[in-house]
């Protein structure tokens, strides 16, 4: 199979390149890198000297594409320009690429510092309350911006919600928001009830167990 997707069924930012793989209908291997695995760990670092998942490997075109977000951009320019992921329009694309840096960088951003902490055991109240901070602003900003639209910068499915999907899935977990933000709880379960995350949602129930959530106060 040309694409190969270098993956663990856990991670959020492998779960938005999956969404958009299945947005686009595009066939691939979801590879499954397994960090505890010496011989595996070194054959996909020889891959991402970076050591990050997820790695979109284009075995057609000779190309390896770190870095999840484009990744999406690879897929849209080589491989479905059709999809929409990222709008023609200048204007338009500006707006999916903002959001698209909100979700990862104020929301699953601080929701992975406080899943860390407590996979770490360790005691960072000053870090995990600022996370706390920076995703309830953040919600504020999303119950706002998100009003009126059916996904995340309008009537079309694009980057930004491939980038929502899991942002928001995890972070409920940890933070949840669907009482008091409804407009952001109603626009999550359109995400959850949309096939491309129902798959890969259902994919990763094996592992789900594995997810350690937040530690009790």
């Amino acid at each position: 199979m040309p694409l190969i997707l270098h993956q663990h069924p856990l991670s959020s930012y492998c779960w938005k390149a999956k969404i958009a793989l299945y947005e686009a209908g595009l066939p691939f291997e979801a590879r499954l890198v397994d960090f505890g695995d010496a011989e595996g760990r070194a054959a996909f670092q020889a891959l991402s000297p970076m050591g990050k998942m997820p790695l979109l490997e284009d075995t057609d075109r000779g190309r390896l594409v770190p870095e999840t977000t484009v990744i999406i951009e690879y897929l849209q320019a080589h491989h479905a320009p059709s999809a929409g992921l990222i709008p023609a329009d200048a204007e338009a694309a500006l707006r999916v690429r903002l959001l698209d840096r909100v979700f990862d960088s104020y929301v699953m951003d601080p929701t992975s510092r406080i899943v860390a902490e407590n996979f770490r055991g360790g005691d960072d109240p000053v870090g995990v309350a600022q996370a706390d901070a920076t995703l309830a602003r953040s919600y504020g900003w999303l119950e706002r911006e998100l009003a009126g639209r059916t996904w995340a910068a309008g009537e079309a499915f694009t980057l930004a919600d491939c980038a929502a999907a899991p942002a928001l899935f995890y972070a409920d977990k940890v933070a949840p928001f669907r009482d008091s933000h409804p407009t952001l709880g109603a626009y999550l379960d359109r995400l959850e009830a949309r096939p491309s995350f129902a798959r890969t949602l259902q994919e990763a129930q094996p592992v789900m167990h594995m997810f350690p959530g937040r530690k009790a106060a």
